[in-house]
């Protein structure tokens, strides 16, 4: 007497397609306060992700002292030809460390209390493109414009 029955039946196997998707990247921030749902997508999560990055100082953050921005350090230095090829090198350094974007123009301009970067970021798997401005303010930290 058999332990079980199996039975075989011929036909095509179901394929199962996943669902397509909107959005290529989905995230969470609690950081935006205008963003009322606190989900991210696509671009906005990457530039959240730069901004984080920006917004660390070299060093600060525990097992990894390369992590971080060293513009912070810079700010009351006057933007030299030296000092502009450091910030410029480590902006590209942040920028490489996210795979899904890139920066295909740099600005970086000084002001009274600070520095002010201007970056076209472009997507690596889209055809999306979007310049982030931000300000380097000795007495307000880091503003997103």
């Amino acid at each position: 007497m058999p332990y079980k029955n199996i039975v075989i039946t011929s036909g095509s196997p179901v394929q199962v397609r996943p669902p397509k998707q909107d959005q290529f990247y989905v995230g969470f921030s609690t950081v935006n306060s205008e963003n009322p749902g606190n989900k991210l997508f696509d671009f906005e999560l990457v530039k959240q992700n730069l901004i984080n990055h920006f917004n660390t100082r070299k060093g600060e953050r525990v097992m990894n002292p390369d992590f971080g921005c060293v513009i912070w350090e810079l700010l009351f230095e006057p933007l030299t030809g030296d000092v502009r090829d450091l910030i410029q090198k480590d902006i590209i350094k942040i920028c490489e460390s996210d795979p899904r974007a890139f920066a295909s123009q740099i600005d970086i301009r000084e002001y009274e209390q600070g520095f002010m970067l201007e970056l076209t970021l472009e997507t690596t798997d889209s055809n999306q493109s979007n310049v982030l401005r931000l300000a380097f303010d000795q007495k307000l930290g880091l503003q997103v414009q």
